[in-house]
């Protein structure tokens, strides 16, 4: 009897059936594989096995939703009525201001997503398979369920298989599970409920084969595959707008309804006075063109793309603008354990053997460091059982050492790397020991016996002529079983004391290290073989290395810094609990004295509250799968918390996008990682995090000195054709003239803001709260009180010209250059400049900071000034007049008073 094909890719839990049920399921003979035409009927039926990205937006359509911003919408209607009454160049300048600010903004957002593409790049492969009986190799794109995949050392596992036969299989699923080290397959049932990184019957797409041979039956293929899955959850997680996208929005319409009531008011009250349409319509649109920050979105722009420079000097690649603002106000940031907050490499740590605790000194694969006994480094010539242990670890090895690009790297099993590394600390070398005891025969690991064991040629110092030497690594139970005795401190035979080494094993585990146990056995120069029996019984115990995958030294200092700058660091992993834990113990993941850590398991038993607890109290989160990674980041937004999520899997995708900013590692990092995310670290070191967190932090701080500093000219302007109107008075300004000043002279004094160094005391605060408006009252206020200031400037000097000279270009063009003489004395109030100047005349010292870029914007606002009064061509593009050396003395002298209102407004809202 066989399945129909209504049965076949019914949703299973492969795992928890027989070899013999899910070929029935799959219609599939586990001898010869699939026909022919078999295959060409499920093709038609199921697909390719590829994942199929959305389609992109068009340039166009992208281009055009730059146009799509509440301010912009007044420019845009503001030019059009210009052009109706038939003033074309003000049109045109209005008009030019809104295509500047869409041609910056299309190109800023230009790169479409790519995640589900590199998703589908990350399972593209050839296949070795069987089909019609014989073995053949086509692309992965051509698998169907059912058909019978054949696997090696070194393949990348085609799509999602249940294995059917398995010998000395390991696979690396890294990247979809977050296990560090390669997980020994097999093909037994296992129960329904067992989750992903524990389905050792299971081969999933995109992992990779590190040893062993294999066969398994395609049960899913494309989208129906884990890492399908996982490109559903990118697909379908929201996509958020970041803090600073969302403040913006909400100023825009605020700023949009106050303009457009406003504009609405002047018009009215200028009919009532009896004012024609014509005149009226042009004093409403020079409020409004006065009233809106024209050159706001390019100075942040300019802002945000310098941050973007800042960061990528510190390894800190930014993919999207906004990421850099909103990773300064971070409030918790959620971390991959492997290879993000650990070196991703194996680390033997400690060592039991002769009755003796051994501890180990350096990190990773490269080979410096001590083993020390009592804190003092070890003589092997008087610790000979130790020596044992480390030769048993060093000869019964199937890995080596290699540099690559002035790194080391371990080239096989990570474990059996950090066994040549430790050896190599007290100067034993595989090649050495290669040549004085040549290995004859082997029997490779096998999950079933949990052991791997190496006969060589040779034995110990004394009586390596007469003897041949067996060597035995694996785990505590499959070794403790087989020994009846142990080498002593002084290397003589004793009997051994299970209690004792099972001790020192649980001592090892509660501090997070995977233990490996060692043994060796004498053999007859006559044995030049070795089989399961020769290992039997008879071993003697040499001892236990106990490793981890260590955390980096800087991964350390930087959560504390994180910690210390009010921001939580919480660890989501996929390994297990109490190796995540010891991990995070060892960082200093300490909440309230204590590491909180859930598993999964836990997660999903939990109800809304229960979790939303746990989230908010836990340090460590072990064990995971991937929707609950996205969980965990949905829960913490929903908190109003701002997320910040690193990773290097694919299975940190989906939580990766849906963080208000995503961080991939650029080194080990999966592609899909790295597209999904938002900033993307070059050195895979999480101490880098923190060295973006305050340039972002340095980036919002600069914007808000940038909004502090346009918006009181757009006040004092605004409030000047306003109170003319109702006075029925000639307007002060012109909307040219309001066009430059918004634009060419609030743009050369606002970028040097950007380049702003960071403040000393910017990691010394807590995180900004994220519901915090864009415009806080004290920031108001500030606006306020210095656009009363313009006002007065401009209305004042242009009353007082006016009546004393009758030349009314005169009078506009000195209100104009008095305000710029008060908004120079404003910037300097703001700035590092005017912070150091001050500091100076008090005679405090002061860490030398670069405040080269506002000397340099003064200058530039200096020199076009001076051309925007005194040459002929702007006189008559603008309409106004040349000044003689004491009306530029005048303006100079009435913006002097700036000085005294910004100290006043530094009091209650200080910037820096």
């Amino acid at each position: 009897m066989t399945a129909t094909s209504e049965e076949i890719m019914q949703p299973q839990q492969w795992h928890n059936l027989v070899e013999s049920k899910v070929a029935w399921h799959l219609n599939t003979n586990l001898e010869t594989g699939l026909t022919s035409d078999e295959v060409t009927k499920r093709r038609e039926r199921f697909g390719s096995n590829e994942l199929k990205g959305k389609a992109g937006t068009s340039p166009i359509l992208r281009f055009l939703l730059q146009f799509n911003q509440p301010l912009l919408y007044i420019l845009l209607i503001a030019g059009a009525i210009k052009a109706l009454i038939g003033q074309w160049v003000n049109a045109w300048v209005i008009w030019g201001v809104t295509l500047i600010n869409a041609i910056i903004g299309f190109i800023q957002e230009s790169k479409a997503e790519s995640a589900i593409a590199a998703l589908a790049s990350s399972v593209q492969t050839n296949a070795t398979i069987l089909r019609n009986g014989q073995k053949v190799q086509v692309p992965s794109a051509e698998l169907v369920p059912g058909d019978l995949v054949l696997l090696a050392s070194g393949d990348k596992v085609p799509a999602d298989l249940r294995l059917v036969r398995a010998k000395n299989l390991q696979v690396n699923e890294s990247a979809l599970t977050g296990e560090s080290v390669a997980i020994e397959k097999n093909t037994r049932p296992l129960d329904a409920d067992a989750p992903l990184a524990e389905r050792t019957n299971m081969a999933y797409a995109g992992s990779f084969v590190t040893f062993g041979t294999a066969r398994g039956i395609v049960v899913a293929i494309g989208e129906a595959t884990e890492t399908g899955r996982i490109s559903q959850l990118i697909e379908q997680g929201t996509s958020l707008k970041t803090p600073l996208t969302r403040k913006f929005d909400k100023f825009s319409r605020t700023l949009l309804y106050i303009i457009l009531g406003i504009a609405a008011l002047t018009f009215a009250v200028g009919l009532g006075y009896g004012n024609s349409w014509a005149a009226m319509f042009e004093a409403a649109v020079a409020f409004a063109v006065s009233a809106i920050p024209e050159g706001l979105p390019a100075v942040v722009t300019v802002t945000l793309a310098i941050g973007v420079s800042r960061m990528a000097r510190r390894h800190a690649i930014v993919r999207k603008l906004p990421a850099v603002e909103t990773l300064g106000g971070a409030t918790v940031i959620c971390s991959d354990k492997t290879g993000t907050l650990t070196e991703n490499q194996m680390t033997v740590q400690a060592i039991y053997a002769g009755g003796k605790n051994y501890t180990v000194t350096g990190g990773a694969y490269v080979p410096e460091g001590e083993i020390l006994f009592d804190e003092q480094p070890v003589d092997l010539q008087n610790s000979p059982v130790l020596e044992e242990c480390l030769k048993a670890g060093l000869l019964c090895n199937d890995s080596h050492l290699e540099t690559k690009d002035g790194q080391w790297q371990v080239v096989g099993d990570p474990t059996e790397g950090g066994l040549i590394v430790v050896a190599n600390k007290v100067g034993m070398t595989s090649s050495n020991l290669e040549e004085e005891m040549p290995r004859l025969d082997i029997i490779p690991f096998e999950s079933e016996f949990q052991y791997m064991a190496t006969l060589h040629e040779g034995g110990s110092r004394e009586n390596s002529s007469r003897v041949r030497t067996i060597y035995v690594k694996g785990s505590v139970e499959s070794i403790l079983k087989r020994c009846q005795q142990m080498l002593d401190a002084e290397g003589n035979l004793a009997r051994i004391n299970a209690e004792t080494v099972h001790q020192e094993v649980d001592a090892m585990a509660n501090q997070g290290l995977r233990v490996l146990a060692f043994a060796k056995k004498s053999a007859s120069a006559a044995q030049d073989s070795l089989d399961h029996a020769d290992i039997e019984k008879d071993l003697v115990f040499l001892g236990l290395q106990g490793m981890i995958d260590p955390p980096r030294t800087e991964a350390i200092a930087a959560v504390e810094a994180c910690q210390n700058a009010g921001i939580q660091v919480k660890m989501i992993t996929g390994d297990h609990a109490i190796t995540a834990r010891a991990i995070a113990e060892r960082m200093g993941f300490n909440k309230n004295g204590e590491v909180l850590a859930f598993t999964g398991a836990e997660l999903a038993q939990m109800d809304k509250s229960e979790l939303a607890t746990a989230i908010e109290d836990g340090a460590v989160f072990a064990r995971v799968a991937p929707e609950q990674k996205l969980r965990i980041v949905e829960a913490l937004q929903s908190k109003g918390e701002v997320v910040a999520m690193t990773g290097d899997g694919v299975n940190d995708a989906p939580a990766l996008k849906q963080a208000d900013i995503g961080i991939a590692m650029g080194g080990a990092g999966t592609e899909v990682a790295k597209e999904a995310s938002d900033m993307i670290l070059t050195d895979d070191n999480f101490a880098s995090i923190e060295a973006a967190v305050e340039e972002g932090r340095t980036v919002y701080r600069n914007l808000l000195k940038a909004i502090a500093f346009i918006l009181p000219v757009n006040g004092g302007e605004s409030m000047t054709i306003l109170i003319s109107v109702l006075l029925a008075r000639e307007l002060p300004i012109l909307s040219l003239q309001v066009l430059w000043l918004n634009m060419v002279n609030s743009i050369a004094m606002t970028v040097p803001l950007a380049f702003e160094p960071k403040s000393e005391r910017v990691m010394q605060k807590s995180p900004r709260s994220p519901r915090e408006p864009l415009l806080s009252k004290s920031l108001v206020k500030r606006i306020l009180v210095i656009s009363i200031f313009n006002w007065i400037l401009i209305f004042g000097v242009f009353e007082w010209i006016q009546k004393t000279t009758g030349n009314i270009d005169l009078s506009r063009t000195m209100a104009i250059q008095a305000l710029v003489a008060g908004r120079i004395f404003y910037l300097l109030s703001i700035s590092q400049l005017g912070i150091a100047l001050i500091n100076q005349l008090r005679g405090v010292r002061q860490t030398a900071s670069d405040v080269s870029a506002i000397v340099i914007g003064i200058a530039c606002t200096i020199i076009l000034q001076i051309i925007f009064s005194q040459w002929n061509l702007m006189n008559n593009l603008f309409s106004t007049a040349p000044l003689n050396l004491n009306q530029w003395l005048i303006c100079f002298l009435i913006g002097l008073p700036m000085i005294a209102v910004a100290s006043l407004v530094n009091r209650f809202d200080p910037i820096d």
